[in-house]
């Protein structure tokens, strides 16, 4: 079994900036969301039979912060696997998103433009990697593992887990307030309970 995560919301998620591999902070709604994230795992862990769990993440900044959320709330460590990290977007890295489909409408016009990137990393490159980290886990049932990873590197290792098609992979969803579970060939969401951005709450009077 594999709850995969996708790190809390970031400063660059806010302001639309492509992160890939460059470091930025999360925001206080990231770590209310990494909370919430912490919590129901808690929850669904307590559901299954007693085991040993490990959490393994992403050593970006980022995935990093919120396993260590997670992993004290469930009081264990964390380990973390470079073809977890999210793709690189070459150039492109730390631009506004919005800016970018200016100047590029012809790649973002498709579907996968992120994969479009000068001296980015290619579809290909970024499932080899996750694959291979996969295919390195002991298989089910004894696998007990908490991922942390990212967006798109996230997407990809669901569609290497149920050998989903390209054009599949790329629908998939990449809530920062849900998590999922791999488990018995199928892919199940679980919703975290809903959690309000800390500054908009502020009393700013």
């Amino acid at each position: 079994m594999i709850y995969l995560c996708r790190h809390g919301q970031t400063a660059f998620n806010r302001e639309q900036r492509l992160q890939g591999q460059m470091e930025s902070d999360l925001t206080p709604l990231g770590r209310a969301q990494a909370s919430a994230m912490g919590d129901l795992l808690g929850d669904l862990i307590a559901r299954d039979p007693p085991a040993p769990w490990r959490i393994v993440a992403s050593p970006l900044r980022r995935a990093r912060d919120t396993a260590g959320i997670i992993g004290e709330r469930l009081g264990l460590p964390v380990e973390f696997d470079d073809r977890l990290m999210e793709l690189t977007v070459g150039d492109w890295e730390g631009r506004l998103r919005d800016e970018l489909a200016r100047e590029h409408p012809e790649v973002f016009a498709d579907r996968q433009w992120f994969f479009g990137a000068p001296g980015g990393e290619t579809y290909d490159q970024v499932m080899a990697r996750v694959s291979d980290w996969l295919a390195e886990q002991a298989t089910e049932p004894e696998r007990r593992l908490i991922v942390i990873s990212h967006g798109i590197a996230g997407r990809l290792l669901r569609g290497a887990y149920a050998s989903l098609l390209r054009g599949e992979v790329l629908e998939l969803d990449v809530p920062q307030d849900a998590l999922y579970r791999l488990y018995a060939g199928q892919i199940d969401r679980f919703d975290c309970a809903p959690v309000e951005d800390p500054e908009l709450s502020r009393d700013t009077v």
